[in-house]
C-alpha cells in the first residue's frame, strides 16, 4: 500500500525468493505459477519437471545452481519471481538480483537447525535494506507451534517477526489458518484458494491474544495505534493493513506467513500480501537512490545462451525499453538492445517493449555486466549500487588437452565469470598454472560441467600446486669455471662466489668485491643474471629466496671470455655450491579468519589443528549474534579441503577469508614428500 495516498503500489513487481538450501523455493515458484494460471500443472523437483531448475546441471544435481526468473500475472498485475539458489556456494546469484527486487520472500522451514543458514540470508537483506516476508514452508510436516517456531527463528532476524496467521489444527495436521489482520478463518483446499469458515470456538481466545501481540509490535512505530490499544479501542482494519504495509516497506517488521508449497496451500494468502502490502518499483527506486529521467535499467543477471547469445536480465527503473534502445554502461560505452524478452525459466518470450517496473531479458548488450546500472543518458551511467563479490575459497588447476584450445578455454571462462562473478580465473606465475577459483567443490564442479555443455570446452582439473620455495641455512664459498675450446674463439668464464643466508623475507641480494679487474666490469652484470636465471629451480626443485651472493674473485681470457661464458660460470657455481648450503624447504603460511556459528567453534578448532594449523584465538563475530570468528595460521597446502570440512561441520554455512602471511620452514617427512612429488613431476 502506498503510504502517501493509501493506495497499493502500481506497476509490475519483482519478488526475490530466497532461503536456505532445500527449503522449497523452486517448489514455491512452481505453486505460484500454477495458481496464477501461468502453467497448466504444478511440476515437481523430484520429477525434474519444474519451470525453475531447468538447466541440465540443476536437474543433474537436484538443486538450484543459478538464478531462475518467471513472470506471471495475478489479479491483473504483473509479477516476476526470481528463484535464488539456497546453497552458500551459489549465493552470488542472489546478490545482484536482490538489488532490483521490491521485496524478498524468505522461504524457510520450522527447523531450528537451519537458523544459521537463515541468518546468513537475512543479514544480506539487511545490508541492502530490502523488505522481506517470511514464508514458513512445509507446514504440513511439522507439529511445532507458531510460538515455538518464532522463538527459534527470531534470533536469526534483526527485525521483529510478526505472526500474521495462526494454524488451524486437526490432530497433528494443519488444515487451515486464522488471518490475524482480517480476523477470519480459512480451510485449505489443495491447489485452490482457501475457503472461508466460521472462527473455531476453541481458537477465539488465542486469536485475540495473538492479534493483540501483532498490534503491539505495529504500535512500536505508530503512536496513534499505541494510544488506541492503551484505550482498549479496536483500530480500524484499514489502519492495520496500512501499518503492515508501511512498516514492511520501511524495514521495521518482518511479517510471517506459512503454508505448503508442495500442496499449494498458503499461496493465495502470500500473493495477496505481496499485492496489498509489499512495496513496488517506487520503493525500490527510492532504496537505490534513483530519481533520474530517461531510460534506466539495473542488470540483475547475465545469461549466455546457446542460440540467443547474451541475455541481460534487467529491472526497468524508468522509461521504456524497445528493440534498438541504446544504453550506456559505467564507462560510457554504448550497447544496443537486440530483443526484449520476458522469461519463464529458461524459455524467453519476445515482447514489443518493457515499461517501468518490468523485469525482462535484454538481448546482446555485450558491454553490460551483472550488477551494473545502464542508462540512455549520454556519458557514463551513474551506478546505483556496488555489487559485492565473495572471494574464492576453493581452487582447481585447469587445463585443456590441446594447447591450441587454451584461448577457447579462457574465452569460455570469461563468459562464466560474466554469469557468476564469484568465479575467477588466475594465472599463477609461481606454479605456471591456470587456477579456477570458486565457492566450493560443487560450485567448481558445476562450472566445469557448464564449460562442456554450453561452450564445448572439455577442461581437465586437478588439485592446484602450492608455491613452495627453498632457502639455505649456512654459507659457502665456491668456484664456478666454464672453459670450452672447439675451434675458433672458445668460451672462458671463471668466478668465485660467496653464498650466504639472509633473514626471512629479504629475497635475493647480489654484490661484488672484485679488485684488480680479475673479472672485468662489463661481465659482472652477466654473473648476476646467470644467478637469477638459476634461482628459479634450486637443489630441492623450487625457487630459492632469502640469500645473498657476493662475487669475490675470478679470472678471464682476453679472447675467449664473454657475457655468456660468465653467465654459465655463475650457474655452475650455484649448482655446485647450493647443495652445500644446507637447503631447506619453505611453505607458505596463510592468516585465516573462519566465520562459524558458535555451536560449531570447538569442532572447527579441531579441524584447524588437525591441518597443522596454529590457533590464534576466537571471538564473537562483530554484528553477528550467535557467531564466532576463529583466527589461525595454516599451511596453504592444508587449505584445499578446509572449505569442504568446514561446510560439513556447520550445516553448510561456515566460510573463511585468508591471505598469505609468511613463509615457514618445512622439514621431516612432509618436506620429503613434497620434494619427491616435485621430482616425480619433473621426471
Amino acid at each position: 500500500m502506498d503510504q502517501a495516498n493509501g493506495r497499493r503500489p502500481q506497476g509490475a513487481r519483482c519478488v526475490a525468493l530466497v532461503g536456505p538450501y532445500l527449503s522449497g523455493k523452486t517448489t514455491l515458484l512452481e505453486a505460484i505459477l500454477f495458481q496464477t494460471g501461468a502453467i497448466p500443472r504444478q511440476g515437481k523437483v523430484s520429477e525434474k519437471s519444474t519451470v525453475g531448475d531447468a538447466a541440465p546441471e540443476a536437474r543433474e544435481h537436484g538443486m538450484s545452481v543459478e538464478l531462475n526468473a518467471a513472470t506471471t500475472k495475478y489479479l491483473g498485475d504483473s509479477y516476476t519471481f526470481l528463484d535464488c539458489p539456497g546453497s552458500i556456494e551459489f549465493a552470488q546469484e542472489q546478490r545482484a538480483a536482490l538489488l532490483g527486487a521490491d521485496v524478498a520472500v524468505v522461504v524457510c522451514e520450522a527447523d531450528d537447525k537451519k537458523s544459521a543458514a537463515l541468518q546468513l540470508i537475512l543479514k544480506q537483506l539487511d545490508e541492502i535494506g530490502l523488505p522481506r516476508i517470511l514464508f514458513i514452508n512445509k507446514v504440513d510436516k511439522t507439529d511445532s507451534s507458531p510460538r515455538d517456531v518464532l522463538s527459534w527463528l527470531q534470533p536469526a532476524s534483526s527485525k521483529p517477526l510478526i505472526l500474521r496467521q495462526l494454524p488451524i489444527m486437526k490432530g497433528s495436521i494443519v488444515t487451515g489458518f486464522v488471518d490475524l489482520a482480517l480476523e477470519r478463518a480459512f480451510i485449505y483446499q489443495e491447489h485452490l484458494e482457501s475457503r472461508l469458515i466460521d472462527m473455531p470456538q476453541d481458537m477465539a481466545d488465542l486469536e485475540k491474544s495473538q492479534r493483540f501481540a501483532m498490534l503491539e509490535k505495529l504500535a512500536d512505530h505508530d503512536d496513534e495505534l499505541m494510544e488506541q490499544l492503551l484505550s482498549d479501542m479496536e483500530p480500524p482494519r484499514d489502519r492495520v493493513f496500512a501499518d503492515l504495509a508501511r512498516e514492511l516497506a520501511e524495514g521495521f517488521i518482518t511479517p510471517v506467513l506459512f503454508g505448503s508449497a508442495e500442496h499449494g496451500t498458503g499461496i493465495e494468502r502470500l500473493l495477496k500480501a505481496l499485492r496489498h502490502e509489499a512495496p513496488g518499483i517506487a520503493g525500490t527506486a527510492k532504496r537505490l537512490g534513483f530519481a533520474g529521467n530517461g531510460t534506466t535499467v539495473q542488470v540483475l543477471k547475465t545469461f549466455h545462451t546457446a542460440h540467443g547469445g547474451k541475455l541481460s536480465l534487467s529491472r526497468v527503473l524508468s522509461g521504456e525499453v524497445v528493440d534498438g534502445t541504446v544504453l550506456q554502461d559505467a564507462t560510457g560505452e554504448d550497447s544496443r538492445v537486440a530483443g526484449v524478452f520476458s522469461l519463464m525459466g529458461v524459455t524467453p518470450n519476445k515482447l514489443a517493449k518493457a515499461s517501468v517496473g518490468d523485469t525482462v531479458a535484454l538481448g546482446r548488450l555485450e558491454a553490460a555486466r551483472t550488477g551494473e546500472t545502464l542508462s540512455s543518458s549520454k556519458g557514463p551511467a551513474r551506478q546505483l549500487a556496488k555489487l559485492t563479490v565473495a572471494p574464492g575459497v576453493y581452487g582447481l588447476a585447469i587445463s585443456v588437452a590441446d594447447r591450441k584450445d587454451e584461448v577457447k578455454l579462457t574465452s569460455a571462462i570469461a563468459k562464466l565469470v560474466e554469469e557468476d562473478p564469484s568465479l575467477s580465473l588466475a594465472h599463477n606465475h609461481d606454479t605456471h598454472e591456470m587456477v579456477l577459483w570458486g565457492q566450493g567443490e560443487m560450485h567448481l564442479r558445476v562450472a566445469l560441467e557448464k564449460l562442456l555443455a554450453k561452450f564445448g570446452v572439455h577442461a581437465r582439473s586437478r588439485p592446484r600446486r602450492i608455491a613452495y620455495q627453498e632457502t639455505i641455512r649456512k654459507p659457502v664459498q665456491v668456484r664456478g669455471r666454464h672453459k670450452k675450446q672447439s675451434g675458433g674463439h672458445g668460451q672462458y668464464g671463471d668466478v668465485v662466489v660467496e653464498i650466504s643466508p639472509l633473514p626471512r623475507g629479504s629475497g635475493f641480494v647480489f654484490s661484488d668485491t672484485i679488485t684488480g679487474g680479475v673479472v672485468p666490469k662489463q661481465y659482472i652484470p652477466a654473473v648476476e643474471q646467470g644467478i637469477r636465471e638459476w634461482m628459479g629451480h634450486g637443489p630441492l626443485g623450487f625457487a630459492v629466496v632469502d640469500f645473498q651472493v657476493n662475487l669475490s674473485d675470478g679470472s678471464y681470457h682476453d679472447v675467449d671470455s664473454s657475457e655468456m661464458a660468465f653467465k654459465t660460470a655463475a650457474r655452475i657455481a650455484m649448482v655446485e655450491g647450493m647443495p652445500q648450503c644446507s637447503p631447506v624447504l619453505l611453505e607458505p603460511i596463510v592468516a585465516v579468519e573462519i566465520h562459524v556459528p558458535s555451536e560449531a567453534t570447538s569442532r572447527v578448532n579441531q579441524i584447524v589443528t588437525g591441518h597443522r594449523g596454529q590457533l590464534l584465538g576466537f571471538d564473537g563475530r562483530d554484528g553477528w549474534p550467535g557467531w564466532d570468528t576463529v583466527k589461525a595460521h595454516m599451511p596453504e597446502s592444508e587449505m584445499a579441503s578446509l572449505i569442504i570440512e568446514l561446510r560439513s561441520a556447520t550445516a553448510g554455512v561456515g566460510t573463511f577469508t585468508y591471505a598469505l602471511d609468511h613463509m615457514a620452514e618445512l622439514t621431516g617427512r612432509p618436506a620429503d614428500q613434497v620434494v619427491a612429488s616435485r621430482r616425480a613431476e619433473a621426471a
